[in-house]
């Protein structure tokens, strides 16, 4: 796998043009599955493992990688199927996902490949309600799925969901239920979290599932002659998701001047500077890194306390 990361600069010119480029992989069996090649720092072959007493099964040990001491996630285990065996002839894929570097064990790695939002599309309506899917799309006449890595997380490696109390002032409290935020994410698990952190804030909330849905939704309202803006407090929205990403999303808001000064705050796993940059770049307002609950809170406590005047 040297050098299948090697022109990741090149790769940052697909962002804001609803573009991504997939990291192919299969576990056993000959499913193709895929993840964003942005979540990813490297490649390797299996490292030597340290198996860790009382971790969950789905951890296969702990590795260390350049002086880090990694948690290393059997990702067919994790979604249901058996443990991969023969570990010497795996794969190692590390990634970071919301402010947390590990890795996640597949049998191989296959290549890399570009493709558009649009070709990204939800989950099968057959797949019933326990799939680890966040989206499908096809390469070379195969189904290659991606897999709802918030989901695989939030199982194998849970974070706290419960707003700490300090964080809960009492006047915003008392404020927030006549406000409502516009949450969009792709991943079930996601929606959910962000819905339970707003929740013991005490505002409403309105959680659609993709950046086209998000759009279309915010169109039809300005077509009724209400100011999106008026309607909600912020829209707090994923950037990978099926069809349009966050970017793109944010784009075409801020070019309609029926909705352009919608406060928007962007809610990722794909944390880090490049992102930090592309907020500016595309004119969201703000960049939050999943999940923290204190740090959503707080975000959104400020937005009341602004939109009271204090």
């Amino acid at each position: 796998m040297v050098g299948v990361l090697d022109s990741v600069n090149q790769r940052t010119q697909l962002v804001g043009q609803n573009r991504l480029e997939l990291l192919l992989f299969r576990l056993d069996g000959a499913q193709l599955y895929g993840i964003n090649v942005f979540k990813v720092k490297e490649v390797l072959q299996c490292p030597r493992l340290t198996v860790m007493p009382r971790s969950t099964a789905v951890v296969r040990g702990v590795a260390n990688i350049r002086g880090n001491t990694l948690p290393i996630l059997d990702l067919a285990l994790a979604i249901g199927k058996p443990a991969l065996d023969d570990l010497q002839s795996c794969f190692t894929i590390i990634t970071e996902y919301n402010n947390r570097t590990l890795g996640f064990l597949v049998r191989s790695v296959e290549r890399i490949v570009n493709m558009n939002w649009e070709e990204i599309l939800p989950p099968p309506k057959g797949a019933g309600r326990d799939h680890y899917l966040t989206a499908v799309t096809h390469f070379d006449g195969q189904m290659v799925e991606i897999i709802d890595v918030e989901k695989v997380l939030a199982e194998a490696a849970p974070v706290s969901e419960t707003v700490s109390a300090a964080v809960i002032d009492a006047d915003v409290q008392a404020r927030a239920g006549s406000f409502r935020v516009l949450i969009v994410d792709d991943s079930s698990v996601a929606r959910k979290q962000i819905i339970r952190c707003l929740q013991n804030l005490g505002v409403e909330v309105v959680a659609l599932n993709d950046g086209r849905q998000a759009l279309n939704y915010l169109k039809a309202m300005a077509d009724e002659g209400r100011r999106p803006a008026d309607e909600f407090m912020m829209m707090i929205s994923d950037i990978e998701m099926p069809e349009m990403d966050g970017y793109t999303l944010t784009t075409e808001v801020r070019h309609d001047p029926r909705m352009q000064d919608m406060h928007i705050l962007l809610h990722t796993s794909l944390s880090g500077v490049f992102n930090q940059n592309m907020v500016k770049r595309v004119g969201a307002d703000d960049f939050l890194a999943k999940f923290q609950p204190d740090d959503l809170a707080t975000r959104v406590a400020e937005r009341i306390k602004r939109a009271d005047g204090n």
